[in-house]
């Protein structure tokens, strides 16, 4: 199995707190005894919000390519002209274009396997809009790259829970129009691989809420949990899912019914998100599950307001980089013990033929 991960690093919007939790996680010399980390961005803007925080023992060893990193260094790849403007806390075109200029420099290196696992510090979905991105964020726009439409899953990770997501960035108002069995048992599937795959769980139990309140109070509240949610789960089931619900949000988590699973699948995005973060929110991490290469991002996002304060916390983004790693691992384990598996024993019959 391999030891020395190459983690690639984007940097995410240079006008956010990208920067400020990258260098402080990598200023940590426990992250190079588990990887080599690699982040595709600026020595300029880095070293620019490294004086303003203050960590005067770190630095950058500047390369040109992944193939050139120093495994006990936190190593850089410049991808932007030396004339970048940083205006930090302010949504800026060249904050986007920064912002992309990495990530396309960062897959390009994961398809030539020049890196092992991917981190994306945060962007501005708006600004990093152009021609070449038109995509609601970071997952959608890998998907279309490693796995085609909607083979993926927004998984929300943390040591407390697992919350994938069925609508991802999509407005509230589409939200029961793009639900349908189909979707949801393309989720189910990917959840439930992902949590024997990735994260090692034999067996694994998946709740599944509800979309109305009260997950529809029997069709009183909405026919979405008897027409559609339902069925799914009863077709989950029959294809050794152990998929249970639809739960009421509200009492789910606030019973404590979450402990109970190994990983919740919610409909929509806040439905999901908003429980996770309010218990997990700095050292919760984002997770792209369902995709052939291993992405992970910190569960939050630029954070201009507390740009240039020396007030973000690294511990999410570091998570991120832990996560990344484990998944790694847990698939070559898995790989490992799937590629030899135990003969099946035969029958009487075959025997005697």
């Amino acid at each position: 199995m391999k030891k020395d991960l190459k983690v690639g690093i984007t940097q995410g919007d240079i006008n956010g707190i990208g920067y400020e939790v990258i260098i402080k996680c990598l200023s940590d010399p426990r992250i190079t005894e588990i990887c080599t980390p690699i982040v595709y961005g600026s020595p300029k803007v880095a070293a620019y919000y490294r004086k303003q925080i203050e960590l005067e023992n770190f630095s950058f060893h500047q390369i040109r390519s992944a193939s050139e990193a120093n495994p006990k260094r936190a190593n850089i790849v410049n991808v932007l002209r030396d004339d970048v403007k940083v205006d930090p806390g302010k949504i800026t075109p060249g904050g986007g274009e920064a912002a992309l200029l990495s990530l396309k420099k960062a897959v390009e290196e994961m398809k030539n396997r020049s890196i092992d696992v991917l981190v994306t510090a945060p962007i501005n979905k708006s600004n990093i809009q152009s021609e070449n991105f038109h995509f609601p964020g970071h997952t959608e726009y890998l998907t279309s790259i490693f796995g085609g439409d909607s083979n993926s899953l927004m998984l929300m990770v943390s040591d407390r829970m697992r919350i994938g997501v069925v609508a991802g960035h999509i407005p509230v108002a589409q939200v029961p129009s793009f639900i349908n069995t189909e979707i949801i048992l393309k989720k189910l599937r990917i959840i439930n691989k992902s949590l024997l795959v990735d994260f090692g769980i034999t067996s694994p139990r998946i709740a599944v809420l509800g979309l109305n309140p009260h997950a529809g109070d029997a069709g009183l509240l909405g026919k979405e949990e008897q027409e559609i949610i339902i069925p799914s789960i009863k077709q989950a089931r029959s294809e050794r899912i152990m998929a249970f619900g639809p739960y009421p949000a509200d009492g789910f988590f606030g019973s404590g019914m979450y402990k109970k699973f190994d990983a919740i699948l919610a409909m929509y995005h806040d439905q999901g998100l908003i429980p996770f973060k309010a218990m997990n929110f700095d050292e919760g991490v984002n997770y792209t599950a369902g995709l052939p290469v291993v992405r992970t991002s910190p569960a939050h996002g630029t954070a201009f307001d507390l740009v240039g304060k020396n007030l973000a916390s690294e511990i999410s983004f570091r998570q991120a980089i832990y996560l990344a790693c484990d998944i790694y691992r847990k698939r070559e384990e898995y790989k490992e013990l799937s590629s030899n598996p135990l003969p099946k024993s035969i029958t009487h019959e075959e025997k005697d033929n």
